[in-house]
């Protein structure tokens, strides 16, 4: 600053400097001996101007200055609260962590003391036992006696254990075999117990004896069976197949996450891993026929590639680039965030985000910024409010034209879906108090309300069948037993003439109690008191006919 005002100082002493230089000038003009071609004012105007022009550079440079101190402090508060918030997520995770593993040490203490109460208990009623058995005489008798009773207690206990862990114990016989085709045919007859299967499987793996093995025999009809099409959909047997190949890689993906080091090593060998890789490698082709709008986030192929990467642990022998492209194919499986974190594709999940916030599929784009805490590069409640606007505009431009009442339904379908998946998004994150979902309930409200008034109005406009005549009088309705008014036949034949006596007519009675089909022209005459009869005397029981609406 202190330069700037010396520079300023100077430039303001430049007129003073000007004038003193006129008057010597004009002691030079008196005393010259010839005309000089110089004038002063030429020389006048030359310094004026490079007073302007230095003056004008001199403010431009202060304002850059200014310009640049802005953008200075402007910078250092963003680095300030940037800090802050990394400081506050680390605080955040510390405490995540810390409560964890409290839970953790204390579930861990409590199992232990369970354990302890339970060895304890048994080793007392062991002795008790063995006190209260032990005869007076051949001292050798009670020691082989209390060896076999708790060799069979032992035997017994964890038979019992094995019994609470088989609720299918020919699961466990399958994995004993190495039987991938049963086990295959033994989940899809029991895929009803879903969740009691995920939790069995597990467990049965271990009595394989080459749980690896097994899980990659079981993959081999994945693509090799023959796919029928029924109305354009996959035939559901083979859905069923790959939905029981993920399976069994996740539940051997659960097994070796318990194992240590050593055993881990042991069933995941170098020889699985060969054979791993190379059913990867021929799945891969595979995958870039798959369309990406067409899965819809939910590709069995592209999840059942990724779930074989993870499991096995070869992702490292493929490129990150290309694995993080089909992991859009695979966005709404709920398996998806651990899947990413398994195959170290945690790093590319904001272009993953921007991918499927491009192709029109924030809800996924909200699902995982949640799971990967990347709410604040993207913000939830801007992008839920963008797909619903996108769902809005699709819908309002097919109404402006003409369309059929099915069309339209359909596009009201479409935005009642797409408000119900915005709805459970805000339920599932919590965000009622950033977008409140009371609006958007209203609205589904009126869109059930216009859906179920056009459906009645087309029940309406649709031709109502005829209810069959009982005796030829028309519509109207039945009376019996009741007085003869003079009125009431009399209207009956003005109304109808061309039916009454001038023609045969065939009635339609029941099968069982009928006369003759046709009925000659007569004249009837009727009682005063009446009843429900036929033209030839037979009495009928009335039956209403079902009216549609």
């Amino acid at each position: 600053m202190e330069e700037n005002q010396s520079v300023a100082t100077l430039m303001d002493s430049t007129t003073s400097k000007i004038q003193q230089l006129q008057k010597a000038f004009a002691e030079l003009e008196s005393h010259r001996a010839i005309t000089l071609n110089l004038r002063w004012k030429e020389l006048e105007e030359h310094f004026h101007g490079l007073e302007k022009s230095l003056k004008r550079r001199f403010h431009e440079l202060e304002d850059q200055e200014k310009e640049f101190e802005t953008k200075t402090r402007k910078a250092r508060e963003i680095l300030q609260k940037r800090e802050a918030a990394v400081l506050a997520k680390e605080q955040t995770t510390l405490e995540k962590l810390q409560k964890k593993r409290d839970a953790a040490v204390f579930a861990i203490s409590t199992a232990l003391e369970k354990q302890r109460k339970v060895s304890s208990a048994e080793h007392a009623i062991v002795s008790n036992v063995d006190e209260s058995r032990a005869p007076p005489v051949e001292d050798k008798l009670p020691d082989s006696m209390s060896l076999e009773n708790n060799l069979e207690n032992s035997k017994k206990s964890s038979e019992s254990e094995n019994l609470e862990l088989k609720a299918y114990p020919q699961l466990f016989k399958l994995c004993e075999e190495m039987n991938s085709e049963g086990l295959h045919k033994f989940i899809s007859d029991n895929r009803k117990n879903l969740a009691v299967l995920k939790e069995e499987i597990p467990l049965a793996l271990k009595a394989a004896a080459d749980p690896a093995r097994l899980v990659l025999d079981s993959l081999e009809g994945f693509y090799h069976m023959e796919v029928s099409n029924v109305d354009g959909k996959k035939d559901s047997s083979l859905l069923g197949l790959r939905r029981t190949c993920i399976m069994l890689m996740e539940c051997l993906s659960i097994l070796l996450a318990n194992l240590n080091l050593n055993t881990l090593t042991a069933v995941i060998s170098q020889g699985v891993k060969e054979q791993a890789k190379a059913i990867a490698e021929e799945w891969k082709p595979k995958l870039d026929t798959l369309d990406v709008d067409d899965s819809n986030g939910n590709s069995l192929e592209a999840h059942a590639f990724l779930q074989l990467l993870a499991t096995f642990s070869i992702a490292s022998d493929f490129n990150e680039e290309e694995l993080s492209r089909l992991i859009p194919m695979v966005s709404r499986r709920r398996q998806t965030p651990d899947l990413c974190r398994s195959l170290g594709l945690s790093e590319k999940m904001p272009g993953v985000i921007e991918v499927l916030v491009n192709s029109g599929r924030q809800i996924d784009a909200v699902n995982l910024a949640f799971a990967f805490e990347l709410t604040e590069q993207f913000s939830p409640v801007p992008l839920l409010k963008s797909y619903l606007k996108e769902a809005k505009k699709a819908s309002s431009s097919v109404k402006a034209g003409n369309m059929s009442p099915s069309a339209e339904n359909e596009v009201n379908d479409r935005e009642l879906s797409a408000l119900k998946a915005v709805i459970k998004c805000i339920e599932e994150h919590n965000l009622e108090e950033q977008y409140p979902i009371d609006p958007l309930q209203k609205r589904i409200l009126q869109l059930e309300k216009a859906k179920a008034e056009k459906k009645r109005a087309t029940e309406v406009a649709k031709p109502q069948p005829k209810r069959p005549r009982a005796n030829g009088a028309g519509y109207g309705p039945r009376v019996t037993n009741v007085a003869a008014d003079k009125a009431f036949y009399p209207r009956v034949v003005d109304r109808y003439p061309q039916y009454v006596y001038d023609r045969p007519y065939v009635y339609t009675g029941p099968a069982d109690n009928h006369g003759p089909s046709l009925l000659g022209s007569a004249t009837y005459s009727f009682s005063p008191n009446h009843g429900n009869y036929f033209g030839n005397g037979y009495q009928y029981q009335a039956v209403q006919a079902p009216y549609l609406h």
